[in-house]
């Protein structure tokens, strides 16, 4: 395979690889969760990773994100014009603010914050002031949490929940709950967006919505999005490029109407007709 990398100090163009891994593996005990996975994100594109249930999915989260250290393999990031990052052995909130961030399966919201707080969480990721400011509350710490508050209410306004900002996270539709964590996420400035199951739990109108919103979320903020999901309506149609996993290992790749036709997805995952 041609090595598509940009090189360090070259912008990346729309479907260099923004994210990548190498033989990615992860072994609990005799158990192994992850083996050899190799798997790219396009910059500027969907990427989706589907299979079974218990084939590894959010094990290969896990891995990229800092929650696991893999066994074996590498994880890189490609940022445009900047030398690549490895991201294996790195702690979480190092990985979020190199540009990965992420929402979890289980809607995982500070349920008795309200909705303004829980973006200005995600947006402290970015913010400079350390402990002196903190105490001390300086002009520039103050200056920097308006800008805060600001960035982080123009997100909701963009993303329809800026009517909700005040209203504790706990008292939101379902829905919206898992609206307002995928843009907690973005208040991290993320280069891409890793979505864990997000349809999960939504009504057919719900995920009509979500749908809409991942699309919106790629043309306006320019960020690269890998989702793990088990709604194939949805995977079909905002993704560029589709990996398959089962028991750990990868069984396909390509875009969606390979995918959908290749048999061993359709035994493994899409059931035989």
């Amino acid at each position: 395979m041609a090595d598509l990398r940009p090189a360090a100090g070259q912008a990346g163009h729309a479907g260099d690889p923004v994210l990548q891994t190498r033989g990615l593996s992860m072994v609990f005990g005799g158990l192994e969760a992850l083996n050899n996975v190799d798997l790219e994100v396009g910059r500027d594109t969907i990427t989706a990773l589907i299979g079974p249930n218990g084939s590894g999915k959010t094990t290969f989260f896990n891995c990229i994100t800092g929650i696991y250290r893999p066994t074996r393999g590498q994880v890189t990031l490609f940022p445009a014009g900047l030398p690549a990052i490895g991201l294996k052995g790195l702690a979480p909130d190092v990985i979020t603010h190199h540009g990965l961030a992420r929402t979890f399966q289980n809607i995982r919201l500070f349920n008795n914050l309200t909705v303004l707080e829980n973006v200005l969480i995600g947006r402290h990721t970015r913010m400079k002031a350390g402990l002196w400011g903190a105490l001390f509350r300086d002009r520039a710490t103050r200056r920097e949490e308006r800008e805060a508050i600001g960035h982080s209410f123009e997100l909701l306004v963009s993303y329809g929940l800026d009517h909700m900002a005040n209203e504790l996270a706990k008292n939101l539709p379902y829905g919206d709950q898992r609206r307002l964590e995928i843009v907690r996420a973005l208040a991290t400035e993320p280069r891409v967006l890793l979505l864990d199951e997000p349809a999960a739990g939504l009504n057919i109108g719900e995920t009509s919505s979500l749908r809409d919103l991942i699309t919106s979320i790629r043309e306006r903020e320019r960020v690269s999005i890998l989702l793990i999901e088990h709604d194939m309506s949805l995977v079909m149609s905002v993704s560029r490029k589709i990996y398959v996993i089962d028991y750990g290992r990868l069984i396909a790749q390509g875009p969606p109407d390979e995918i959908r036709r290749d048999p061993k997805v359709i035994k493994a995952y899409l059931g035989e007709e």
